[in-house]
């Protein structure tokens, strides 16, 4: 697939551990909705960033991690090589992780942002796991995490309890709420919560 005047530049970034039974063949056809799409014939061909300084697509087997920071040229349709690539990770991952993929508006530059003119930029986090009791627990790990440490800026570390204990509560009602609709052999579709931005700056991209 030709992405040479794609629109964006999109970069997936996270880590995942993988079962201790999972090698690079199932990785490599988990993940097939991503290199297939960058117009790679396998994984290995596929693995390498846009940019030199990232890491890129790596399989670390003695740890059973899968380590993501990879940047492609793309269009909007890459959101359902995402959906897919999330759906296979569910079946291989061993507890949940979180999935960050930036969309930077390609051809957005400085006299745009100097105009005042709003890029195309967009973030979604999204989330994978074994089960929904898996990926809810990443949901809830990375609330606290962000929560927290907002607050610590106003309060110490040791009367945040409560705040935590409210949090807890929120991801067991939704739990609970999932278990009753009778939905529970259908994990979320790997994303967990999307959480769009437009414009109001461009997000930095990860140094290494």
């Amino acid at each position: 697939m030709n992405h040479d005047d794609a629109p964006f530049e999109i970069h997936v970034h996270g880590d995942v551990k993988l079962r201790p039974d999972v090698g690079f063949d199932a990785l490599q056809d988990a993940l097939k909705p991503l290199w297939k799409y960058a117009g790679a014939r396998s994984l290995a061909d596929g693995a390498a960033s846009l940019y030199e300084d990232e890491p890129g697509i790596r399989f670390e087997p003695a740890e059973h991690l899968l380590q993501m920071c990879w940047t492609l040229a793309g269009d909007e349709d890459f959101r359902q090589q995402l959906d897919d690539m999330c759906m296979n990770l569910n079946e291989l991952s061993a507890a949940g992780a979180s999935v960050e993929v930036t969309f930077y508006d390609a051809e957005y530059d400085e006299e745009d942002e100097d105009a005042g003119r709003e890029s195309r930029d967009d973030f979604l986090l999204l989330f994978v796991g074994p089960t929904p009791q898996a990926i809810m627990q990443a949901q809830r790990d990375l609330l606290v995490e962000d929560v927290v440490a907002l607050m610590e800026r106003h309060f110490d570390g040791a009367e945040l309890g409560g705040v935590v204990g409210e949090i807890d509560k929120l991801f067991s009602d939704r739990f609970d709420a999932l278990v009753d609709s009778l939905q529970i052999g259908k994990p979320p579709r790997g994303a967990g919560g999307g959480t769009p931005g437009h414009g109001g700056g461009r997000r930095p991209r990860h140094l290494h």
